[in-house]
């Protein structure tokens, strides 16, 4: 065996000195953490297990909003968070990446505006709602505007996320049990992925399901294009069965009442139409239901 003990002898043993060289940290100036403000009033909440609600500006330099703050929630209570309902955070403005990560449950963050990459990245239980801007969503259409960008819930293991909205590549990255709708994505939507299930209310990019060993996704294909643009190497992509458009069905009505997606109406609306366009992509592995026995005529005898 190598003996590496003279290389790691302290040659300082006994003396003041520090044992390695210390300087002083290279933080960045003019970092400012939004989530510092925000535990300023709420951890004496925590403390006292009271509700907490507060509404703040946000910008692309607000970085990683809600991780610290579920950290101290981890603190206190683990990984099972809070009560539904105990932390509600509104934002306005333009998210810095990371927004809503590790969000813990008990934690609901919504966004007036748009957020950078990594959106619910590693989110545990929490709840993210993003909403365009409301001089934009005005015009209608919301399901034009890409308000999330690229590597949305990576590593995320549970939660529920609703974008009125599109998001950019790789959304769902190795999803591994959150609930998420979105009205549009860009390529490899859910690559990786190992549990939960996501609705698309619109177009994707190329190599949809890519390495997905696990999970369901619901894809609204009104242009017929998606047989082109899904990976099959892992899933197959097949009709919705009635149990499947229930589930459908309840998610859209949830998407509608807490972002106000107007696709989303359209869709609910002229439900008997949107209905057959949507495809769902499981893995190859999954069972394929048994069609009932038709009905055959009694022949005379």
């Amino acid at each position: 065996m190598l003996d590496l003990s003279l290389l790691l002898t302290d040659p300082l043993a006994g003396r003041e000195e520090p044992r390695r060289r210390t300087v002083q940290r290279n933080d960045r100036p003019g970092v400012e953490s939004l989530d510092d403000e925000i535990l300023s009033t709420l951890e004496p909440r925590l403390d006292s297990g009271r509700p907490f609600a507060g509404v703040y500006d946000i910008g692309n330099h607000h970085l990683t909003v809600g991780a610290r703050i579920a950290g101290r929630i981890a603190e206190r209570h683990g990984n099972v968070g809070l009560p539904p309902g105990s932390v509600r955070l509104r934002f306005r403005g333009s998210a810095g990446q990371s927004f809503g990560s590790f969000a813990l449950p008990g934690m609901h963050l919504e966004l007036e505006g748009e957020a950078n990459d990594y959106v619910g990245k590693g989110l545990t239980g929490g709840e993210i709602v993003i909403r365009p801007f409301r001089e934009a969503a005005a015009g209608g259409g919301t399901d034009q505007h890409v308000l999330l960008g690229n590597t949305a819930l990576y590593g995320a293991t549970a939660g529920r996320l609703f974008a009125a909205g599109r998001a950019g590549d790789r959304f769902a990255v190795r999803n591994s049990g959150v609930i998420a709708v979105i009205e549009g994505a860009g390529a490899h939507c859910c690559e990786y992925m190992t549990a939960g299930v996501v609705v698309v209310l619109g177009p994707v990019g190329r190599n949809f399901a890519a390495g997905m060993s696990n999970g369901v996704a619901y894809v609204l294909d009104d242009g017929e294009t998606f047989s082109a643009r899904c990976n099959t190497d892992m899933v197959a992509v097949r009709a919705l069965e009635p149990s499947d458009e229930q589930v459908v069905l309840e998610l859209l009505r949830e998407h509608c009442a807490k972002t106000g997606s107007a696709k989303a109406r359209v869709i609910l609306d002229s439900w008997d139409r949107y209905v057959p366009l949507f495809r769902k992509v499981v893995p190859h592995a999954a069972p394929v239901p048994v069609a009932a026995p038709a009905e055959t005529t009694p022949v005379a005898v």
